[in-house]
């Protein structure tokens, strides 16, 4: 199996609860590509630090695309639980919108397996981002339109279709996550915070342009 096998819903799809296997394999998979990175893992060194046998990881695991695509739904399902769970539901929308911008960032700034592989493995990662990039964009797009949506259903801004505006946020995303140097105050919080409140809460109808962050 190919990672283009797999499919938009594929990545966001509930597997149902997790099996203490599976998570131990892809917590040995994840360990090993941090380690060695992609290319140079293999799957006798993941079966080796999940304790199983290569048997038992195949009867698993298709193969290590399969695992590198496994690792991926999960690194993805995090950021967004992260970024979820630091939107607190009763704040206004503006100040949703501020926190969900803010927490993504910070997310994608500290998450070691994409700065690892786009440092020592860009040949492997950056056509997953760019010319395969497509589904990892119609995910953003997905989860920034979603909430969106409830930012609206809670009274917020004028409804409109909001699937262009996330597909330009996840654009935007995707590029700092590629090119971190920019001129965007994105290593400090507070800074950012204005920034979201002002040009983003503000494409968005919601900013009253507040000097406060």
């Amino acid at each position: 199996m190919t990672l283009a096998a797999f499919s938009l819903l594929d990545l966001l799809a509930d597997d149902g609860p997790d099996e203490s296997q599976d998570e131990r394999i892809t917590d040995a998979a994840l360990a090993a590509f941090m380690e060695f990175g992609i290319r140079r893992t293999s799957m006798g060194e993941i079966a080796k630090r999940a304790a199983i046998s290569p048997a038992t990881l195949y009867r698993r695991f298709s193969g290590k695309d399969h695992l590198v695509w496994t690792v991926g739904r999960r690194e993805v399902r995090r950021l967004i639980a992260l970024v979820d769970a630091q939107v607190n539901v009763a704040d206004t929308p503006e100040e949703q919108v501020v926190t969900m911008a803010t927490a993504f960032l910070s997310a994608l700034r500290q998450n070691a397996l994409l700065h690892r592989l786009l440092s020592t493995e860009p040949e492997i990662v950056l056509p997953l981002l760019t010319t395969q990039g497509g589904v990892v964009l119609a995910l953003g797009r997905a989860y920034v339109a979603d909430f969106i949506r409830r930012v609206q259903a809670a009274a917020g801004p004028p409804a409109f279709d909001p699937e262009p505006v996330a597909e330009m946020v996840a654009r935007v995303a995707l590029s700092l996550a590629l090119t971190p140097e920019t001129s965007l105050p994105v290593n400090d919080d507070a800074a950012f915070r204005l920034f979201a409140r002002r040009h983003i809460a503000g494409a968005l109808g919601l900013s009253a342009v507040s000097a406060t962050p």
